[in-house]
């Protein structure tokens, strides 16, 4: 991503269907399949902002999830479609924090996740400051993102 393309609002990339492994005694999808479908959803954001899998392997850095709130809307069940729509809700020197609607095929809410990651140093251990490119696209990012974020 460059800094004059900024990641759209919402990020809606992430697709899946829900796989039999999700599915729990009551027929529908288990409450860590939902945590699970958030954090592909938001890995893909992520990659979208050039702190993913790359980044790390670059920079030796890293977001690390230090806690998610889930909000359970709907059941959902074996094979059903889903979508993810994630927006960057803030950023500082350390922390980025992200909100994520998980939608059915038919943009019915099933669930929102709020997400906060720590930028940390992988080789010298510990939360150290976003460098000064990421914090430039971050800054975009939720430029771009404000007012548009679904009320939660």
């Amino acid at each position: 991503m460059t800094t004059s393309d900024p990641v759209p609002a919402p990020f809606a990339q992430f697709r899946c269907r829900v796989p039999a492994s999700a599915i729990d005694y009551n027929d529908h999808m288990n409450d860590a399949a939902y945590a699970q479908v958030l954090t592909e959803a938001n890995e893909l954001f992520l990659d979208a902002l050039g702190m993913s899998v790359a980044y790390r392997e670059a920079t030796a850095r890293s977001l690390y999830t230090v806690e998610m709130t889930i909000r359970f809307l709907r059941e959902v069940s074996l094979g059903d479609e889903l979508h993810a729509e994630t927006w960057l809700t803030s950023h500082d020197a350390k922390r980025v924090r992200l909100h994520t609607r998980i939608l059915s095929a038919d943009d019915t809410p099933i669930a929102t996740g709020d997400s906060l990651y720590l930028h940390v140093d992988t080789e010298a251990g510990g939360v150290r400051p976003i460098p000064e490119d990421r914090a430039a696209v971050l800054a975009q990012v939720q430029a771009a993102h404000e007012g548009s974020v679904p009320a939660r």
